[in-house]
């Protein structure tokens, strides 16, 4: 798509204007699948960082408020973002991710469900674990940490940690059970990651 590469190319550029950024981990990042990218969320510019340097393109999924700005609206569309009524258990959205992935995109989530106000990870919500059970794939955990700011721009460290495949997820369907132990195993990994991360 145009609209995307042109709007990546944009926002790589915005983005190092405004931050120091470091990328660890990229060679974990499948490039020959469908998966679920999980982050945590700390800013506004939480989905251009973790995704502008990924070679596939990234599906959001996006709180509906943002579709509601005539402005932003048609934008984030553009950039293959679809919305999600949080805290409604938002079937067509959980129905629409799966159908991406089992057709090899990637759906990025940030499933804390908002923006820490502290930088520290939240509870996660389990529709990112959902979404594999349904797909059979796996989980891609990345983590955000900002430093200081000195002079012009913010340092930021993106890391993409190691890929948790569906068998490591242990799910044999939508077992309540297995789900709540696959979203410990996802927020044990993102908070290894968030604690390791010196900025």
């Amino acid at each position: 798509m145009l609209f995307y590469k042109v709007a990546r190319a944009v926002t790589l550029l915005v983005s190092k204007m405004l931050y120091k950024v470091r990328f660890e981990g990229l060679e974990n990042v499948p490039n020959d699948r469908g998966f679920i990218l999980c982050s945590n969320h700390i800013s506004t510019f939480d989905p251009i960082l973790i995704a502008v340097k990924l070679k596939p393109q990234c599906f959001f999924m996006a709180k509906e408020e943002l579709f509601e700005n005539k402005l932003l609206g048609p934008i984030i569309r553009g950039l293959g973002a679809f919305p999600v009524s949080r805290g409604k258990g938002d079937t067509a959205a959980i129905e629409k991710a799966v159908d991406y992935v089992k057709n090899g995109k990637v759906v990025a989530i940030f499933p804390e469900g908002h923006r820490s106000p502290d930088g520290k990870l939240q509870k996660l919500k389990s529709g990112a674990v959902v979404i594999a059970a349904e797909t059979g794939m796996g989980l891609q955990p990345c983590v955000i940490k900002k430093g200081e700011r000195h002079g012009l721009r913010t340092p930021v460290v993106i890391r993409y940690g190691s890929f948790i495949t569906h068998e490591q997820l242990g799910l044999t369907g939508k077992v309540p059970s297995q789900i709540r132990a696959a979203n410990r195993l996802l927020t044990n990994s993102m908070e290894t990651m968030l604690e390791d991360i010196h900025v």
